[in-house]
């Protein structure tokens, strides 16, 4: 019984922190902060214990990752031409 509870306890954690940094990243849509960053930790955190949190992740980063890239490969270019690189 007392390990029920203790996971229980685990996942609710999970639930009300990660809920919590996602809820913040969704309002940072919408006023200034960095939302790109802070959806993506709070479905991590949620991601220890849910599921549907996991691929809701993994379809962020497949999304997101592309774009990733290409600023990645933009940003070598710029810096390429004032370092003569």
């Amino acid at each position: 019984m007392k390990m029920f509870q203790l996971r229980l306890l685990r996942r609710v954690v999970v639930l009300v922190v990660g809920g919590l940094v996602v809820l913040t990243g969704v309002v940072m849509l919408f006023t200034p902060g960095p939302a790109i960053l802070v959806i993506p930790a709070g479905l991590a955190i949620l991601a220890t214990e849910y599921q549907w949190a996991k691929s809701l992740l993994s379809k962020f980063r497949q999304h997101f990752g592309q774009g990733v890239e290409q600023i990645g490969g933009w940003w070598s270019r710029l810096a390429g031409r004032f370092t003569g690189r």
